[in-house]
């Protein structure tokens, strides 16, 4: 398998690029059985896919769009939302249009992915951590695209420590990130978790102490204090004040650190509304695997903790 990565990751390439510019290697990639990638400019009425090869068109037959298409376990709307993005694939013949006498392409993106998941997504287990792209965004989660298109769920729970109201909170549409694998269900189907890679409460404490005033996001007001986000894996209690209200961004002031109760006391110094982008993603591991992450100190009697089996 000579592409694991997520649509799109080849496309920019020199040898992708290179082998689109000349029909004479189209040729050769098709003998080869080389992986390419183009854009999809259009899905015609019989949903066939047609791509932008540089020097000639290419067509993806409906079936061939994408695993699951043909048995109807995926929907027409996973080749109608192509339009316009990448899509992988690998040229299968060539034909000659009957109409105009110009030669086109045949392709297959769905032989691909076949690939993808029996080389690849078939390999993996509970643990591993992977290279994944955000391709849209739910109110329970972000789906991903973990390699060639095919997708995985992360659930909005699985994202952070701290709790946020939209996945979109913390992710854009195209995002390149790193996700570890949660589970694998029998149908090879993935799900995701990304909180284990943003630090335990102490890693990201220790950059923090009594008496900053510290930048903050507003998650939760309750009555009894609010909750305010420091890092997307550590949030602390603020006293509760008068017109502040979810989503603001604040000032907030540390009063105490405390590792053994597993809090931050803070007061908000002064709270706004603000149209920031999402912080750029801070990972604290640059393993490939891990079988357990406790996020809980050591100090503290209540444990918080993944276990990847």
């Amino acid at each position: 398998m000579t592409n694991l990565k997520p649509e799109g990751a080849l496309l920019p390439t020199a040898q992708n690029t290179r082998t689109l510019s000349s029909a004479a290697l189209l040729k050769e990639a098709f003998h080869a059985g080389t992986i390419l990638e183009g854009r999809a400019i259009l899905c015609d009425a019989q949903h066939n896919l047609h791509v932008d090869l540089g020097c000639m068109k290419g067509i993806i037959p409906k079936n061939e769009g994408a695993l699951g298409i043909e048995d109807g376990s995926v929907r027409d709307i996973a080749l109608i939302s192509r339009v316009n993005k990448p899509v992988i694939f690998k040229i299968t013949g060539f034909k000659t249009d009957e109409k105009n006498g110009e030669t086109y392409a045949l392709l297959s993106r769905r032989c691909v992915q076949e690939e993808c998941r029996d080389e690849y997504i078939s390999s993996l287990k509970s643990g591993d951590i992977i290279d994944a792209a955000v391709t849209h965004l739910e109110p329970f989660g972000a789906f991903c695209d973990v390699g060639a298109g095919l997708s995985a769920l992360l659930p909005i729970d699985s994202i952070s420590v701290s709790r946020i109201p939209h996945p979109c909170a913390r992710f854009t549409v195209g995002q390149n990130i790193r996700a570890v694998v949660r589970s694998v269900d029998e149908q090879g189907r993935l799900t995701l978790s990304h909180k284990e890679l943003l630090g335990t409460w102490e890693q990201n404490a220790e950059k923090l102490s009594a008496g900053e005033t510290v930048p903050g996001i507003v998650r939760s007001v309750e009555k009894y204090g609010i909750f305010v986000e420091l890092t997307p894996n550590l949030a602390g209690l603020a006293e509760y004040c008068e017109g502040v209200k979810a989503g603001d961004h604040a000032s907030v002031y540390i009063k105490s650190i405390l590792p053994d109760r597993m809090k931050i006391k803070l007061i908000i110094v002064d709270s706004f509304s603000a149209d920031y982008p999402p912080a750029r993603i801070r990972y604290f591991t640059d393993s490939n695997h891990i079988d357990r992450w406790v996020y809980s100190p050591e100090s503290c009697d209540k444990v918080i903790e993944s276990i990847f089996i």
